[in-house]
């Protein structure tokens, strides 16, 4: 599903050159749920912004879902980020001006969609996460879960196969992030690929497989995935 190969990313300046990830290596496999870990500034974030084709990359390859992406265009990138991938990201990036109907509505706007299924998927998205009562009232007038789960149902609506999440209960309570937690493990279920950014190392846990990077390298893995797909889940649960 997400395979970078001796990637790199450089930011240069006229004096110095600063990598923020150097001969960086991942496979993930479509249906796994991976959890990225390491440091503050160890590259975490610059990899799920690559990840996501929110920035380019300096070096190396990077396959999305089969696709080379180096040499994609900004609109054929933005086509596969908006049909593939959803994000989840720790400051929530609600549009404060609109409510949660239509927070939740720009990105299938984006992608063409007509008004009747917009709406449908909208709701269904919102019924996934307990916020239907909730589809008039504006960011503001929500707690800090409440605004996370929004978030939630605006990567579910568009039907991603990818989802990225940069530490999503980091400013959230223990209860709230166990209810957002909960809610990443269904989606999973479903059949969504999960990579997720964390510090917490019980959220890790939770996690398939490990990822641990350190000054811009993948340092270590898990020794085995406990499964790759859902259908190798199946085969062990049910011999």
């Amino acid at each position: 599903m997400l395979k970078m190969t001796h990637l790199s990313k450089v930011y240069r300046t006229e004096v110095v050159e600063t990598y923020a990830l150097r001969d960086f290596n991942i496979d993930v496999k479509e249906g796994e749920f991976v959890a990225v870990t390491g440091p503050s500034g160890s590259g975490k974030t610059t990899f799920l912004t690559i990840a996501g084709l929110l920035e380019t990359f300096s070096g190396g390859e990077y396959h999305l879902d089969g696709i080379e992406v180096s040499n994609l265009n900004d609109n054929a990138r933005s086509k596969i980020r908006n049909e593939k991938i959803g994000f989840i990201f720790q400051a929530f990036n609600l549009i404060p001006d609109l409510n949660v109907f239509d927070n939740i509505e720009v990105p299938l706007r984006y992608r063409g969609m007509k008004g009747a299924e917009r709406k449908q998927r909208i709701m269904e998205s919102l019924e996934r996460v307990g916020l239907v009562s909730r589809a008039k009232h504006y960011p503001a007038e929500l707690s800090g879960g409440q605004q996370q789960r929004v978030a939630i149902a605006r990567a579910l609506a568009g039907g991603p196969r990818l989802l990225l999440a940069d530490e999503p209960t980091g400013n959230l309570d223990t209860q709230m992030a166990r209810s957002v937690l909960e809610l990443i493990e269904d989606i999973h279920r479903d059949g969504a690929t999960i990579v997720m950014v964390t510090h917490d190392p019980e959220l890790a846990a939770r996690a398939q497989r490990n990822v641990h990077i350190i000054d811009g390298q993948v340092v270590d893995l898990a020794e085995e995935p406990r499964f790759h797909t859902h259908a190798d889940a199946a085969a062990q649960t049910h011999p």
